[in-house]
């Protein structure tokens, strides 16, 4: 044109459909790596988290935050549990009655989980009545289902959490097989923080 505008050169089918394999493969390149590095959506598999997360309720993981700040209590987290623990109560060690786990069986299972941090490293831990009693501290805990005289509702021997290890409990105390059964977990196995839950509509929210 005599203005010196451009006219769009026309495109041939076949660069046209190259060109929107090109965008779909950027795309889907671009949302693996956002899942891989930054934010994962996970589906809630089971009830142990109720009320605050319902089975088949879906939340959104930030997988960077624990590279650049220690996880905190109250945090809810996804991790790798010890292997055994997708299959039973299995501890890292002969645990007495009435004490927590105090430690996990070394091999790690490829499955995942979702519970509460309750205490981290080099705090001591017993539980009464379903809540954790954290430094000679029960937790207020306003939020869990009630214990109701499961096994794992008193355990008054104290343990010490590890170095580096964080001890997981679910909200619904009475049904969660957690730390209390199979011991503290690693931090290297915990995947990331559950900051969001998007499904159902009626559920969305920040945790």
């Amino acid at each position: 044109m005599r203005d010196g505008s451009l006219i769009p050169r026309p495109k041939s089918n076949a660069g046209a459909l190259l060109e929107l394999i090109v965008i779909v493969a950027a795309a889907v390149g671009l949302a693996l790596l956002i899942q891989a590095f930054i934010v994962k959506p996970y589906q809630i598999p089971s009830g142990s988290m109720e009320p605050t997360l319902d089975i088949n309720q879906r939340v959104l993981v930030n997988r960077v935050k624990y590279r650049l700040t220690d996880p905190g209590i109250g945090d809810i987290v996804v991790f790798h549990p010890p292997k055994g623990a997708e299959s039973g109560r299995e501890c890292g060690v002969q645990r007495q009655e009435g004490e927590p786990c105090p430690e996990a069986t070394p091999d790690v299972s490829d499955t995942n989980f979702i519970k509460r941090i309750v205490a981290g490293p080099g705090d001591t831990l017993s539980v009464r009545n379903g809540h954790p009693v954290v430094n000679g501290v029960e937790a207020e805990e306003d939020f869990i289902a009630p214990c109701r005289g499961g096994s794992g509702c008193d355990l008054p021997d104290q343990i010490t959490i590890p170095p580096d290890h964080y001890f997981m409990m679910g909200d619904n105390r009475g049904r969660s097989d957690d730390s209390r059964f199979w011991g503290p977990v690693p931090r290297d196995q915990i995947i990331g923080q559950a900051f969001l839950t998007y499904w159902p509509p009626q559920r969305i929210g920040l945790l």
